[in-house]
């Protein structure tokens, strides 16, 4: 069945007083059946054409006037037309709730926080690491915890967030969270996620992030030398968990491993390669990037020292390896003990196996890459700048050296 429709501008309300401008409003029929709405404009009586339904004039303000309403007339043709082509029976309340936009849900920032941090939980393991889900979890809650201090509110319409809503929240988590400038923008990339999240599913318009630019700043990563690195290595150590802390924590200094990378480890990733050498074959919790990596005399010897352990024997492990807040509570003892002032982390082993054992000695940097299961060669070649700068350093202090003997 046709549906008839029209639609007309009109003044609702008079004045008698001369040049006092009222209200415009769109009035819309479908079948008879009428709804209307202000169309948030007003205009001098004298001066609007009833039957057209426009302003009279060639003036500024009725050619802009005019292109407003004519703007708004074609939006409402283009629902009419939508709404007659999907076939369904539809009435002028249709048309104007769609216009207004009030046919759309209003999807909640939290709300779809929420939703995707459960999606993600459920693929721990599978597609995101626990460590993935935990700090999209915990950026969550600063989101949350920013709603309540910025707009005094549980949550916010998603499609309110802008350019100020993310500038502030940058703010707000280097000054009330007191992040650094990096960790506050790596929980910016993860809110970016959702956002970007939003405007793939139609619930905003326009991408907030746009014009929004993230750059983190350079941070010198640490690392071993090679006299600490054998400190490490002949340390004599009486007890036993910081014995099996420090070994490793060599072996990763050997294969450049994460920590979660070699506590997975187990039997089926070491695998002989056509040259006969035992190798480790596996990939990255966090990049699912693979890698293969041929086992250096220290790493093998250390595989050696715990094949007897009963976690080796029963097949759960290649090497026993504590809790990584345990491991790093000890590394900070072993620190004191081998009088190594750096910080010592799980994470600075892998550090130190990309600058110290592989670079400095030659290794080309493709071939580091590949080893730590890099996918991109400029994240291989940050650890190539921090060889450049330690060259700097030291030939620095060369030249004062021969300059002090002229």
């Amino acid at each position: 069945m046709k549906s008839s429709f029209s639609q007309l501008f009109y003044l609702k309300g008079k004045h008698f007083e001369k040049h006092v401008k009222v209200p415009i409003y769109l009035r819309l029929t479908v079948n008879g059946q009428r709804s209307e709405l202000s169309i948030s404009r007003k205009v001098d009586p004298e001066k609007w054409n009833a039957k057209r339904g426009r302003m009279r004039g060639a003036g500024t303000e009725a050619v802009q006037l005019n292109q407003y309403l004519d703007m708004i007339r074609a939006k409402v043709n283009k629902i009419q037309f939508q709404l007659v082509e999907e076939g369904k029976p539809f009435t002028a309340i249709d048309v104007k709730n769609i216009y207004l936009g009030k046919d759309k849900e209003v999807k909640m920032l939290l709300v779809v926080f929420d939703e995707h941090n459960r999606q993600m939980k459920k693929l721990v393991d599978k597609e995101f690491a626990l460590g993935t889900w935990k700090r999209y979890f915990t950026t969550r809650n600063h989101i949350s915890e920013f709603v309540q201090h910025e707009y005094k509110r549980e949550d916010i319409p998603v499609e309110d967030v802008d350019l100020k809503f993310i500038t502030r929240f940058e703010y707000f988590m280097k000054s009330i969270k007191d992040c650094n400038h990096n960790s506050a923008l790596k929980y910016i990339n993860n809110f970016k996620k959702i956002i970007r999240l939003a405007v793939a599913n139609g619930w905003i318009s326009r991408d907030p992030f746009y014009n929004y630019k993230v750059k983190f700043k350079w941070v010198d990563r640490e690392f071993l030398s090679t006299e600490e690195l054998q400190r490490l290595v002949d340390l004599e150590i009486r007890w036993t968990r910081i014995d099996m802390v420090r070994d490793m924590f060599v072996f990763c200094c050997y294969t450049g491993l994460a920590y979660i990378d070699v506590k997975k480890l187990n039997q089926d990733n070491l695998v002989r390669n056509i040259d006969g050498e035992l190798w480790i074959e596996a990939k990255r919790t966090k990049t699912d990037a693979k890698f293969s990596i041929p086992l250096l005399p220290t790493a093998l010897a250390i595989l050696e020292k715990y094949k007897d352990h009963p976690k080796v024997i029963n097949g759960e492990c290649v090497l026993p390896v504590l809790s990584n807040q345990k491991a790093n509570a000890y590394l900070k003892e072993i620190a004191d003990l081998c009088d190594i002032k750096k910080n010592l982390t799980t994470h600075l082993a892998r550090h130190t196996f990309a600058t110290t054992v592989t670079l400095t000695n030659g290794v080309p940097i493709e071939t580091v890459g590949k080893m730590l299961g890099h996918k991109n060669l400029r994240t291989t070649q940050h650890y190539a700048q921090i060889i450049n700068k330690k060259v700097s350093e030291d030939m620095a202090v060369l030249k004062e050296k021969l300059a002090n003997n002229l």
